[in-house]
């Protein structure tokens, strides 16, 4: 980056009584980006002396920026434009504490990375920004942007005081209106946006409000109609890119132009083996294990062709301009999907009972497994299960069911409650869906043996009975077979519930309402939104897209996933039971059952090689700590937290209105009365938002890139006796499975999503790291930080030392791929798709 002027001499006399003060001002100036032009200034507010006519600050007058030249900006060398400011302030003016930026161009906004200003004594001042700023002809208010001193609100400046509850009055708005894209406004809105009430097959319930469908809130950002089913967010189209969402909150340009990169290259990687399939006649399910990895993820011999597939894209893609940078890149550049981590040493180790069990310990859903503790399972309508000793018995290793319990030795992963109520109306969608429960037993070694799994069915007619069938471990034959059918459909119920309650609701959307009351009450001053701030990056938009592209009627989840249309219902009722006082890793590990407290206050875990749970641990002490050290800086008793008018504010808009569905569930929050809470509080959403995320979400590629390892949907039931489809499944067991499982169209589509997913931007931080030392002037909380940073490149020591250790099988597996997705990273320099490094927010 150009490194900041400091001038000798001023453009213009200094007028008498007063003192220059000269700056830079950096803004972003490539792909096209519009740049401030001669009629933008800047004014400067005194943080210490007071204007007694207005009770703010003094003002100093407007000035002009001038001299304009290219630069380069960031560890991504951005594109930039650095410009100079010549600033007059009289003697009295005192320490400038904010910037006023006027935008006097007509239309265009620009996007302002920061303002530094040169005081005398070699002081600086630095206004760290990164947000547009829009033409005062359309905002009819000045931006203001405010020095990098964190304060509590009573410790506040006086000549800033009113400054900072404008703001903060400002951001929250009035509830009305149509949102313009100028407008800087956070408000609270249910999931309105999902469905059209003026097509029938698109219905779908408003989510959030009610009883019947609590949820998380949004951030507004559209316009609201009433519609027939209440009031309802208009969308243009299916895949919708105009939308509102406040200027802030976006991607900067240049995470916007990568992501749209991937996008197109997810396409072109999606168009290709469609393309093929309609060249070959191949357009329903793959023949073989040998033409899924040959037509996925090798280049195509022949000229890929367009056709069908290029006709049905130009449909669903925006513009005709994307449609022809896909078109091109098709034709001249053909690609292929990557290899998933999961085959590239062993094509056949993911049908192992090993590896199916070790993922859900180290996989990309390692947050479901449960101990067990009653035997045999019972549902939460306390109806029981058909599983029995007779069946698990003899796989015990020489124990009973009972011993085995007592010694934490059984677990299961449960998939049934939750989706009983659901499967008649799911299996009228062409899907052919169970309710599972697969029980594991804990060998001597440390690894998991599945030694049963349940799939359930709810009995024809109505009322609650169920047809259950129990499938145990075989190798070879018709029962090696079914095996593995079982084994399928307990991964694709796993799935589904990974893609939308382990990662869309309880990373994606629990987050947000957070994001929303930090904007809404905490000023950017506050020490408390500073700390959060890197962890709610981008996390808005990338909600506005999903719910635009994912997660709306007829989106990719309803497409590729088997709740199909249901899919959203069922996440709000899963929500109802939600509770962020469990969400931090100790806590959850504990309700699970697969950890116990220990006396140190710590926890113990049932399982030693559990390689999510034990990087996690150290990855939680790590943020815990900092966090910890943070707030005791800033708040020297509990009555500085209960006392802290923001803060309070903040934590009602939280629990009242963001979650407001779970307002009155006493276990559900804790009460924000000492510093401990407040540190707790803090380190859970941090938890969430970055180290929880990045777990569930990095490693989808590297396990599910290969389809029959994490089926999203089947279109059969396993095989009755006798039946027609036993015996094909008997003359050709290969062709049965790929003819369960997605079809090339919903596998080829679900690979290019989670392709998209699974990659780290070129601007990623993460955990540990700033945009830039500049964000606070406090050199003992930078040294607080400095201390955090350390402590996780010990933990990547220890994640490492493990990988390499071969008594911990768990840590690799039959499918040689290594535990990382805990790894932190701190030095963040790989990019793509690497299946490892926590990035700071939920950011894609």
């Amino acid at each position: 980056m150009q490194m900041p002027f400091c001038w000798d001499r001023s453009p213009a006399q200094v007028p008498e009584n007063h003192i220059a003060i000269n700056g830079t001002v950096v803004v972003s100036s490539h792909f096209g980006l519009s740049v401030p032009g001669k009629t933008t200034t800047l004014c400067l507010f005194s943080s210490t002396q007071i204007d007694h006519n207005t009770g703010k600050g003094k003002l100093s007058t407007e000035a002009p920026l001038r001299s304009g030249k290219k630069s380069k900006h960031g560890p991504g060398k951005t594109s930039t434009m650095t410009y100079q400011v010549t600033l007059f302030v009289d003697t009295e003016f005192g320490t400038p504490g904010a910037i006023v930026v006027k935008n006097g161009l007509k239309n265009d906004q620009f996007f302002l990375r920061y303002v530094q200003l040169e005081l005398a004594e070699d002081r600086s001042i630095h206004f760290e920004c990164n947000s547009w700023v829009y033409p005062y002809k359309k905002t009819n208010s000045d931006r203001v942007f405010f020095i990098n001193t964190a304060y509590l609100p009573d410790k506040t400046p006086e000549a800033l005081r009113l400054l900072r509850e404008e703001e903060l009055r400002s951001l929250r708005g009035n509830g009305r209106g149509e949102r313009k894209d100028w407008e800087r406004i956070y408000d609270y809105d249910y999931y309105n946006d999902l469905g059209n009430p003026d097509k029938e097959d698109h219905i779908r319930p408003i989510l959030g409000g009610t009883a019947t469908y609590p949820y998380p809130r949004r951030c507004r950002t559209g316009r609201a109609l009433f519609k027939k089913d209440g009031m309802t967010e208009t969308r243009k189209h299916m895949i919708n890119l105009d939308f509102y969402i406040p200027p802030d909150e976006r991607f900067n340009p240049t995470k916007l132009a990568e992501v749209l990169t991937l996008a197109v290259q997810a396409v072109t990687h999606f168009v290709i083996p469609e393309s093929r399939a309609l060249f070959q006649g191949n357009i329903n399910s793959f023949k073989s294990f040998d033409q899924l990895r040959r037509d996925l993820y090798s280049k195509p011999q022949q000229p890929v062709v367009e056709g069908v597939v290029m006709d049905k894209l130009k449909t669903s893609v925006p513009s005709h301009k994307t449609y022809k940078q896909v078109s091109k890149m098709v034709k001249e550049t053909p690609v292929r999907f990557p290899i998933p981590q999961v085959i590239e040493h062993d094509k056949g180790a993911w049908r192992t009972d090993e590896e199916f069990a070790r993922e859900m310990l180290a996989g990309l859903n390692p947050v479901v497994i449960k101990r067990l503790d009653v035997f045999p399972p019972v549902s939460s309508g306390g109806k029981k299960s058909s599983i029995t000793t007779a069946h698990i018995e003899g796989q015990l290793e020489g124990r009973t069911v009972e011993k085995a319990i007592e010694q934490n030795r059984l677990y299961i992963l449960d998939h049934h409650d939750y989706l009983i109520p659901y499967l008649r109306r799911i299996n009228t969608l062409g899907v052919c869906i169970y309710a599972s429960r697969t029980l594991l037993f804990l060998k001597d070694d440390g690894t998991l043996k599945p030694v049963v799994i349940e799939l359930s069915l709810p009995s024809d007619g109505a009322g609650d009975g169920e047809i259950s069938r129990i499938f145990l471990p075989a190798s070879q034959g018709t029962e090696g077979q079914m095996w593995q059918l079982a084994k399928a459909h307990v991964s694709v119920n796993d799935s589904g519930y990974h893609q939308l309650i382990s990662h869309w609701l309880f990373t994606h959307a629990t987050v947000e309402p957070f994001i929303i009351a930090t904007k809404r009450q905490l000023s950017v001053m506050h020490p408390i939104n500073k700390l959060l701030e890197p962890h709610f990056k981008d996390n808005m938009q990338i909600n506005t897209l999903a719910r635009s592209i994912l997660l709306s009627a007829g989106g990719i989840l309803e497409r590729t996933m088997f709740p199909g249309k249901y899919a959203m219902e069922m996440s709000s009722a899963i929500y109802s039971e939600w509770r962020f006082a469990e969400q931090s890793l100790p806590n959850e590990l504990i309700k699970r059952g697969v950890a116990s407290k220990d006396p140190s206050g710590g926890v113990t875990l049932h399982i030693e090689d559990y390689p999510y749970a034990v990087d996690g641990l150290d990855v939680w002490r790590a943020i815990e700590g900092w966090v910890q050290s943070y707030c005791a800086h800033f708040y020297h008793s509990d009555a500085a937290v209960v006392g802290d008018r923001e803060l309070q504010a903040w934590w009602d808009d939280v629990r009242l209105v963001g979650h407001g569905d779970r307002q009155h569930d006493p276990a559900c929050w804790l009460k924000l009365d000492a510093v401990a809470h407040l540190a707790e509080t803090l380190s859970t959403i941090i938890w969430i938002a970055s180290a929880l995320h990045a777990a569930v979400n990095f490693g989808q590629y590297g396990y599910a890139g290969f389809m029959p390892n994490r089926p999203t949907r089947c279109r059969r039931f396993v095989p009755l006796p006798g039946s027609p489809e036993m015996v094909q499944l008997e003359a050709d067991p290969e062709t049965f499975f790929l003819e369960m499982v997605p079809d090339r169209f919903t596998t080829t589509l679900g690979l290019a999503l989670i392709e998209v997913l699974s990659n780290h931007t070129s601007d990623e931080l993460y955990l540990g790291q700033r945009a830039t030392s500049s964000w606070t002037d406090d050199g003992e909380v930078l040294q607080l930080l400095d201390r955090f940073r350390e402590e996780l490149r010990r933990v990547e020591k220890r994640v490492a030392e493990r990988n390499r250790d071969p008594r911990l099988k768990n840590r690799r597996g039959p499918a040689k791929v290594p535990y990382t997705l805990l790894f932190p990273d701190v030095g963040g320099k790989e990019k793509g798709i690497t299946g490892k490094g926590i990035p700071n927010s939920v950011s894609i």
